[in-house]
């Protein structure tokens, strides 16, 4: 039986060092996400323009709570808050 995609999906870049971060926090709370990889050319950004309103990543998107969200500061307060336990 196939598994169902993980709820958390992150908009990002390659070595983007604010996207890395998101990465690095996902893992250690041992979150399953998927990555959603966007053009490198902040014009052509429509995939994530299509779903937060901004060119700018990272981005992530949780089905699990309904938050779409921007910045990597933010994000990484979100994951903190709503998966770090007590």
């Amino acid at each position: 039986m196939p598994t169902a995609d993980p709820p958390i999906t992150l908009y990002r870049l390659q070595a983007c060092p604010f996207c890395e971060r998101v990465v690095r926090r996902l893992q250690a709370l041992d979150l399953e996400y998927r990555s959603r990889f966007v053009e490198p050319l902040h014009s052509r950004r429509d995939a994530v323009k299509r779903v937060a309103g901004v060119r700018t990543v990272p981005v992530i998107v949780d089905e699990t709570t309904g938050v779409t969200m921007a910045e990597s500061d933010n994000i990484l307060d979100y994951l903190e808050a709503t998966y770090g336990g007590p």
